[in-house]
């Protein structure tokens, strides 16, 4: 299969695979080794994204000062 690439820098997909797809309208585009790769994003609403986050928080057992100390792991400058 080929896909053209426009004046607008814009790729159609074949409708064979489009159509496997039905259900996403955006895709996490990255290159490896000089290949596009497509991942299908499925985007879920803000509201039950935060419970969904604190619910497997809670699944794992952790506890605030783990979240803490987490974020400052994080925060952590690295050295050169």
């Amino acid at each position: 299969m080929l896909a053209k690439k426009t004046s607008k820098n814009q790729l159609t997909l074949p409708k064979s695979v489009a159509g496997k797809f039905k259900e996403f309208d955006y895709f996490d585009i990255s290159l490896k080794d000089n290949i596009i790769i497509l991942k299908p994003v499925r985007f879920a609403p803000v509201e039950s994204t935060l419970e969904c986050v604190r619910d497997k928080i809670e699944a794992l057992g952790l506890k605030d000062e783990d979240i803490k100390a987490a974020v400052r792991w994080a925060r952590k400058k690295k050295s050169a």
